[in-house]
């Protein structure tokens, strides 16, 4: 049988363009090169297209300084990518896409709309699903719906601003200080802040609408941070691993305190109170169908000392990194790395057959 060209993309203009070169290092070591050809195509920071030739070119960073400008043609009848090299053009097949792309522009349903009108298979969630998972207003009306607790919100725009006093006297009559203070739209924590007093919120409104102009403000949920790994959908049952426990070694579980912090810690199957672990699963099965996502997500709750299980975010393209939770929970539960992306690459193959 002969062998299918699979493009791996990473990188991406988003600021979790540095987790995505992390992540694609893993995936490629677990595609099963008996069945894959790879074609390697990175995105730069400011959004150029670049054919990639090696592992080591990704690990040092030199593939940026590549010559071969890759072209994903949204053309239904071609499956290819046009490949420029100064003058000389070259079509390459593509019969699948894995994205392994890490926040906006990437994992925010803007690349899957292109691969949807390629027509060609890829690894994920699709636009729907990526785009109001992204999003993290749109991601809590619908889970408002569910009967799934989470942090009550106040929803900000960036316009209303001007009128500082008044977004600052709706947010203290909803709730007691401290408050959380999110972008809706932004990856890893970036312009997340904790306000202790009206001053510090004003400081958190204005950082997060640098990021987004919809903002969110939350109540403070104290409890333990805990993760789970979801499988399937499209044409396939829906499964949730175990759990995980974050320990931050932060405040919070900023960017800093995920990627740059040796301190930080994951904990597999965590001692939770009676039944919050299999609350926590359900939940996130709940959550995954209800944005209708497909192949794969890792959904983030809080756990309070009652057992209350609270929603906090849904991620549709989980980190892959030596240190993320996804992979791992997967492992606990019998499924090793290689056995994880090909079953991700088999049903991205099935995309399009309904």
């Amino acid at each position: 049988m002969s062998k299918k060209t699979a493009v791996v993309l990473f990188g991406g203009q988003s600021s979790e363009h540095v987790v995505s070169c992390m992540s694609v290092v893993n995936v490629i070591d677990h595609i099963n090169k008996d069945k894959y050809d790879l074609l390697l195509i990175g995105i730069t920071e400011e959004g150029h297209w670049i054919k990639t030739e090696s592992v080591k070119e990704i690990k040092d960073g030199t593939w940026r300084e590549g010559r071969v400008r890759a072209i994903l043609s949204p053309d239904a009848g071609m499956g290819a990518v046009i490949l420029l090299d100064g003058t000389k053009t070259e079509l390459a097949k593509a019969d699948v896409v894995f994205p392994v792309l890490h926040g906006l522009l990437g994992e925010d349903g803007t690349v899957q709309g292109l691969l949807e009108l390629s027509r060609i298979p890829y690894v994920g969630c699709g636009v729907l699903s990526s785009a109001v998972s992204m999003d993290k207003l749109y991601t809590k009306i619908i889970v408002d719906d569910l009967g799934v607790r989470q942090a009550a919100y106040v929803p900000v725009m960036r316009h209303q601003l001007k009128n500082m006093e008044q977004v600052i006297a709706r947010v203290e009559e909803r709730f007691d200080y401290p408050v959380f203070v999110k972008p809706s739209n932004a990856g890893s924590s970036k312009g997340v802040s904790r306000a202790e007093d009206k001053k510090e919120l004003e400081t958190a409104l204005l950082e997060a609408a640098r990021h987004d102009r919809k903002i969110l403000v939350e109540e403070m949920i104290v409890g333990r941070e805990i993760e789970c790994a979801v499988l399937g959908g499209g044409n396939q049952p829906v499964k949730a691993s175990g759990v995980g426990e974050i320990l931050a070694a932060a405040e919070f579980y900023d960017f800093d305190a995920k990627y740059n912090n040796a301190d930080s810690k994951t904990v597999i199957d965590p001692q939770l109170p009676d039944g919050a672990a299999e609350r926590v699963r359900e939940a996130a099965k709940a959550v995954f169908q209800a944005v209708d996502g497909r192949g794969l997500a890792r959904v983030d709750f809080f756990v309070k000392s009652d057992g209350t299980v609270v929603f906090n975010e849904i991620n549709t393209m989980p980190g892959f990194t030596a240190i993320s939770m996804y992979p791992m929970l997967w492992e606990a539960a019998g499924i090793s790395k290689d056995q994880l992306v090909n079953c991700l690459m088999e049903d991205a193959l099935s995309r399009f057959d309904d």
